[in-house]
């Protein structure tokens, strides 16, 4: 065979031919994975091994590719669906599951239509676990239910290489007329406890003016002892101070003093008249004697305490002057 000049043998042709098969069969052996997926290799059919993301070489001809698995963490929508709570209220429910294949062999050769397998498992879950509780309790224990739910369908994928990541209910629907029946009940509820806390507050405010009223008759009767107990120190005082004047006219008495005696008597003389023309229900005030009238009085008595503790006679004691009658004139005060 000859091209241009130059002649080729069969032998030539031949290695020629052997080349580029040669490197047919490595382009057909030679397998890019890319990142995030696993690719199974099937020998005549059987699973042999898997290919992890990079440049991998199997046999051509012989080994083939089987599944493409995705390894990434994937989403998977819940539809909407109807359950039926314990206490027989119908609600519709839908939701999210996350997973992650951990073994794509297992996920590619145990079980078919892997998606299909859990979204079916998930809602069968779904409508156990929220079928069991009340619907007060399912709409205030969201994360409990989440929580069931994965490790119930987390437990059931296990076998087929999948790992549930996460579920979670995204709405909870309940009918409109039990939706009403709930906003009338909330709407009692919170006036039963507004009214509760309003007769809270008027009892503590009562029971707050008990003891404003208790502390403050206790500081008024603590008050009216204070006083009460001045008021007789002050009397007690007082007592003392009388009955010292009176031990010391007493004891001038006692020693003859005449002129003590006759100031005892006038003291307590003029005090006597002049609480007579202070009183409040006196308005005139009429005086039947004269001035000489009273020194008189005074100067009998002195004649009396002279005659008591001296000894000497007492003198008679002159009738005291009379006021003037009509057509007289009148008299002059007597001297002394």
């Amino acid at each position: 065979m000859e091209f241009d000049g130059f002649t080729l043998d069969g032998l030539s042709v031949t290695l020629i031919g052997l080349g580029i098969l040669l490197i047919l069969v490595l382009f057909a052996g030679a397998k890019t994975i890319p990142q995030g997926y696993n690719y199974t290799v099937e020998r005549f059919g059987k699973y042999t091994r898997t290919l992890k993301p990079g440049l991998n070489l199997i046999i051509p001809f012989i080994d083939t590719i089987g599944k493409k698995i995705n390894v990434m963490e994937q989403v998977l929508d819940v539809p909407h669906q109807e359950v039926i709570t314990r206490d027989n209220a119908s609600i519709t429910a839908n939701g999210v599951t996350f997973y992650q294949i951990l073994d794509a062999a297992a996920a590619a050769y145990e079980v078919s239509n892997l998606e299909n397998a859990i979204l079916n498992l998930t809602m069968t879950n779904i409508r156990t676990v929220m079928g069991s509780m009340d619907l007060d309790e399912l709409l205030s224990h969201r994360d409990e239910i989440n929580e069931r739910l994965l490790r119930v369908v987390d437990t059931a994928v296990s076998p087929w290489g999948v790992k549930i990541t996460r579920i979670e209910i995204k709405d909870i629907d309940p009918p409109k007329d039990l939706v009403d029946s709930m906003g009338r009940q909330m709407k009692a509820e919170r006036e039963k406890r507004a009214t509760i806390l309003e007769a809270e507050g008027r009892r503590q405010a009562a029971i707050l003016k008990a003891e404003g009223e208790k502390q403050s008759q206790v500081l008024e009767a603590e008050g009216r002892r204070e006083a009460a107990f001045r008021d007789a120190e002050a009397r007690e005082r007082a007592a003392e101070a009388e009955a010292k004047a009176t031990q010391l006219v007493s004891d001038a008495i006692s020693s003859g003093n005449v002129q003590a005696i006759n100031y005892f008597v006038a003291n307590n003389y003029i005090e006597a008249l002049g609480k007579l023309a202070t009183s409040p229900n006196q308005k005139v005030l009429m005086l039947p004697v004269e001035a000489s009238s009273v020194i008189g009085a005074i100067g009998g008595i002195a004649e009396i305490a002279r005659e008591t503790f001296v000894g000497a006679p007492a003198a008679p004691a002159r009738p005291a002057s009379r006021p003037p009658t009509a057509g007289q004139p009148p008299r002059e005060p007597d001297q002394y």
